[in-house]
């Protein structure tokens, strides 16, 4: 696509498709049970969620996706000037179509360097690379890595596994020109917010049942995990209300699966939150709001790999809703998140050379 959602453009319209944000309480007294989840959010983040009425759309049905995804583009910030920013376009795995990938960083060196797999986000449904490029730049930059990231199939166009499939292959790709890009390949990681976690996950479970690519690392940022999550398991009412919402769950899994999210059965590595084990899957991060809708089942699913011996690292954020350090980069919290997510990458990305 010429132009794409901004990060801040897709949140803002995800907040306007999900809900009506709730009534803006002057905040809890110390002691005092919250009125509403506003009274639970850091100071420092409530601007962004004060600010619903900026894009006003109607709720979408899984047909008008499509639609809704054209008409919501807008042109993202264009990437910084370095790292350098290229694009490789590779076959698709089977009769799948080619896959763009985004290179962000990398060139000469005399060392070999190591190197992310990246997964956008956007509930399964919206989103591409450019929306998360300077991001990347500057990841890359603090890394000394390679990043490379998959411009994905989107549902409900493409139902699973074919997105996963696209990852897959951009990983596989990664792994076996690991010698030209100048990669390590055994330090390649992989990462993703939001649904491009819920992404990185399937792709981590891929990869150890497929036994193509050992992995360094997995860091999944508010992943999108389980797809019984406002659907047949409710959230707390102080979870999930801004932002991504239950609603919204229910509408991407929907989408993804090609049948009901929280259906008795699911096609097999659709969902990691129903992976009948994780033992086997790399070290692992996992970062997220305490007012994010994924938080319950980020906890359950660090907890499940750390049952399982995987080392596992989770970090809670106190008063942050989903996407919280994209919406206020500048707030304190925002900036504690983003050096936690760099030192865990950090480790993973070095952990071959100890």
């Amino acid at each position: 696509m010429a132009h794409d959602l901004t990060r801040r453009g897709l949140t803002l319209a995800l907040t306007a498709l999900g809900a009506a944000v709730p009534a803006i309480g002057a905040g809890a007294t110390p002691g005092s049970p919250p009125k509403t989840p506003l009274d639970l959010v850091d100071p420092e983040l409530r601007s962004a969620v004060r600010q619903p009425d900026k894009v006003r759309i109607p709720m979408l049905r899984e047909q008008d996706i499509p639609a809704f995804r054209r008409a919501s583009t807008q042109a993202p910030p264009p990437p910084l000037a370095t790292p350098p920013v290229r694009q490789e376009l590779i076959p698709g795995r089977g009769d799948a179509p080619p896959v763009r990938l985004f290179l962000v960083g990398g060139g000469p060196s005399d060392q070999l360097r190591p190197a992310i797999l990246h997964t956008h986000g956007g509930g399964y449904i919206l989103g591409s690379p450019q929306s998360d490029m300077r991001n990347l730049q500057r990841i890359a930059a603090e890394q000394g890595c390679l990043i490379v990231s998959v411009d994905y199939r989107l549902a409900p166009e493409t139902r699973f596994p074919g997105s996963l499939e696209d990852n897959y292959a951009g990983l596989l790709w990664l792994h076996d020109h690991a010698e030209r890009l100048g990669v390590d390949r055994s330090r390649i990681a992989v990462m993703g917010e939001s649904a491009g976690g819920g992404h990185a996950a399937a792709l981590a479970l891929a990869a150890r049942d497929r036994g193509e690519v050992t992995l360094a690392g997995q860091v999944l940022v508010y992943a999108m995990l389980d797809d019984r999550t406002g659907s047949v398991r409710r959230p707390s009412p102080y979870q999930g209300a801004y932002i991504w919402t239950p609603e919204l769950n229910v509408l991407g899994w929907s989408a993804l699966l090609g049948l009901p999210a929280g259906s008795a059965a699911v096609p097999k590595g659709a969902v990691p939150a129903r992976a009948a084990t994780l033992a086997g899957l790399p070290p692992t991060f996992i970062g997220v709001g305490g007012l994010d809708l994924f938080v319950q089942e980020d906890i359950a699913y660090a907890q499940r790999l750390l049952d399982a011996g995987v080392p596992t690292e989770l970090l809670v954020v106190p008063g942050a809703y989903h996407a919280f350090q994209f919406l206020v980069p500048t707030a304190a919290v925002s900036r504690r998140f983003s050096r936690a997510i760099d030192a865990a990458l950090g480790r993973m990305l070095r952990s071959a050379q100890v």
